[in-house]
């Protein structure tokens, strides 16, 4: 059962940047040349960048402006983010520079100076597309440098491994750029799905007044991955799924589940909710997570033989406030998994089906609870899953959906921005409502503390599986929620 949609959203005209220098750290790198450089492309062509802007790519690698624009050219075809147009690509080229820093900063100081001078009151943007080692050691260059005065910065997950280091890594970072200069991306937040749900709880008076304890049995936010750690093997060794994927994305995505009504859609007004969410949340026990990992793991690229690293992770968070006491956020991430999905399952309360014939009531069971589910990859989609009566002489009950897509709605995916486009955006605006905060950052360390210190031990899973059989008991009596059971 489909959805009918308006044929275009309701919205203001978007305004356009203010000029821009724009620095991009790792210009080489993967990030770069699967989001960054596509997704600047598409802004461009969206006549959502400056009318006048320099884009300066900057390695360790020596490339000229020639190499770097070729680079940049691949990468938007390999994108297939939208077909290359001539003159449109030619225009943009233009802004194209690059820099090799690994002899140090002096030559990048000097091509920023100049094109401040021909882009005469352009705001300066550093987008580090680092690791976190290689970003605290930029930072320190930049400041060395005098690069950061008046610059903003957006700086990329994780933002430390632990509560020590991340105060130390903000320590660091706010001795070159005052709070409001820095922007901690997360592209999970920047996604159409996510924030449609601010959208679906208060533009809407059928869910926000049954979404709390009362009316809700337990949350479910799901993102299993087919994928292997893909020749990331020194990176994920430093890092696993748990600081990964669950500190960095998925407690942010719980945050919008959780928050309470905004007075408004500022950026001020959500932080201030968002933050509430992280403050109630209980921290989390060993006994609350599952840690997997993969058979094979040990065998790839830059893993160590004997490695401890989790390739899974699922756990159970409660966020303690009179909205969500007692309901719990079931959280599940991994590699190497049956199926790739990004989801947010929201499952309601069983009634009381006395009323109803045995046979009914045996249906009712088997099928569990009535829910919403939220695929938050993109383009998106929305899922109401729910018992209706099977056509017939008497009553029976069966399965019934009713489905919203981005992908048939208001023009299609063509109209939208993918994550990184809508923050890069965002950052240039100055707009930071879908940013995280150093305090925010800090407090879901504080949440994650005891099991980073105390990790429970790793279980193997086979490739292909839905990770270690003791995940369902972290669940039970619940199960999880994937779109194979409702095709």
């Amino acid at each position: 059962m489909a959805v009918e949609t308006l044929e275009a959203p309701i919205s203001a005209a978007s305004p356009v940047p203010k000029d821009q220098v724009i620095v991009l750290f790792g210009a080489t790198g993967d990030l770069a040349r699967r989001k960054l450089l596509p997704g600047i492309f598409h802004l461009f062509e969206a006549e959502l960048m400056p009318e006048r802007f320099a884009l300066i790519g900057a390695a360790r690698s020596a490339l000229s402006k020639e190499e770097f624009a070729e680079l940049a050219r691949e990468a938007v075809c390999g994108s297939r983010r939208r077909p290359l147009k001539g003159e449109s690509w030619n225009r943009f080229a233009d802004s194209l520079g690059f820099v090799s820093i690994g002899d140090g900063f002096e030559e990048l100081g000097t091509a920023i100076a100049i094109a401040r001078e021909e882009l005469r009151d352009a705001q300066l943007l550093h987008y580090l597309a680092l690791p976190p080692a290689a970003a605290a050691g930029v930072i320190e260059d930049l400041g060395r440098a005098g690069l950061g005065e008046g610059a903003r910065v957006i700086m990329e997950k994780p933002f430390g491994r632990d509560l020590a280091s991340a105060r130390e890594l903000d320590a660091l970072v706010h001795t070159v750029f005052a709070e409001d200069q820095v922007f901690r991306i997360d592209h999970y937040i920047g996604r159409e799905a996510v924030q449609n749900l601010l959208a679906l709880r208060f533009a809407n008076g059928m869910f926000e007044p049954v979404w709390n304890r009362n009316h809700i049995d337990h949350v479910q936010i799901d993102v299993p991955e087919t994928l292997s750690i893909e020749m990331r093997g020194s990176f994920y060794e430093e890092t696993g799924a748990f600081r990964d994927m669950i500190v960095t994305h998925l407690f942010q995505v719980l945050s919008f589940v959780a928050m309470e009504p905004p007075v408004s859609l500022n950026a001020k007004s959500l932080m201030t909710e968002r933050e509430k969410v992280f403050e109630a949340m209980k921290a989390l026990e060993p006994g609350d997570v599952v840690r997997g990992q993969y058979a094979g793991y040990r065998e790839e690229a830059g893993v160590a033989p004997d490695s401890d690293t989790e390739t899974f992770v699922a756990l159970r968070a409660f966020v303690d406030n009179w909205r969500w006491e007692g309901v719990p956020f079931f959280l599940r991430s991994g590699k190497r998994l049956a199926d790739t999905h990004h989801l947010l399952t929201v499952a309601f309360s069983e009634p009381p089906r006395r009323m109803f014939p045995i046979d009914c009531t045996q249906v009712a069971e088997e099928y569990g609870h009535d829910h919403l589910t939220f695929e938050l990859g993109d383009p998106g989609s929305i899922s109401a899953s729910f018992l209706a009566k099977v056509p017939g002489p008497k009553m029976q009950l069966g399965q019934a959906h009713m489905h919203f897509s981005y992908a048939d709605s208001f023009g299609g995916p063509e109209r939208a921005l993918y994550a990184y486009e809508r923050l890069i955006y965002d950052v240039m605006v100055g707009d930071r409502t879908l940013f995280t905060t150093s305090a925010a950052i800090e407090r879901l360390w504080e949440v994650a503390d005891p099991v980073v210190r105390e990790p429970p031990p790793v279980e193997i899973y086979e490739p292909g599986s839905w990770g270690p059989e003791e995940t369902e008991a972290l669940l039970a009596p619940h199960r999880w929620h994937v779109p194979s059971d409702h095709p």
